[in-house]
């Protein structure tokens, strides 16, 4: 899947050392992502055993130009005993943001999520204080839903979300 020179690909070794990058790098991460240091090779471990592809939980590379950039990942999210849906989440390296490659992977990766699974519906979620990301869901096609009051803690503080969601029938 490409568009605008953006493209959604499986993890390769390529890009587990970016993916890496995230957990050893704070700036890397980014103010929003930084949750402090943790096992860097964590994503290698699952790598080997199912290419970061599971059941519950996947990630595919953000390429630009056939360079990865980041990743989006997304996540199972039960409901009842018969029903679930995605939570999906995005990571870019600094040199990439505010470019708009992160509304096209979160776009790209929402028409894939909708082909490829029965789900009706797809979340995602930010902090209150990430005004950009927030602007690139709603361009993705994301509604904001409301805030959740104090569901992270990161940097000694905990901190409101937004949570934003696209059903399968609003796909821009």
């Amino acid at each position: 899947m490409t568009s605008d020179n953006i493209a959604l690909r499986p993890v390769d070794e390529a890009g587990l050392a970016v993916m890496e990058r995230f957990l050893g790098d704070p700036e890397a991460a980014s103010e929003f992502q930084w949750y402090g240091w943790s096992d860097v090779r964590r994503w290698r471990r699952q790598w080997s055993e199912d290419r970061l592809l599971g059941g519950d939980r996947s990630y595919l590379m953000v390429l630009r130009a056939e360079k990865p950039v980041g990743f989006v990942a997304w996540r199972k999210v039960t409901t009842t005993p018969n029903c679930h849906y995605w939570n999906m989440g995005i990571t870019l390296l600094p040199e990439t943001r505010g470019q708009g490659v992160g509304t096209e992977a979160q776009r790209q990766l929402v028409r894939y999520l909708f082909a490829h699974t029965l789900v009706m519906r797809v979340e995602a979620d930010t902090e209150v204080e990430n005004i950009a990301e927030q602007r690139a869901l709603e361009k993705a096609g994301f509604t904001r839903e409301g805030v959740l009051r104090s569901v992270a803690y990161r940097d000694g503080q905990w901190r409101d979300g937004v949570r934003y969601s696209i059903l399968r029938g609003e796909l821009p």
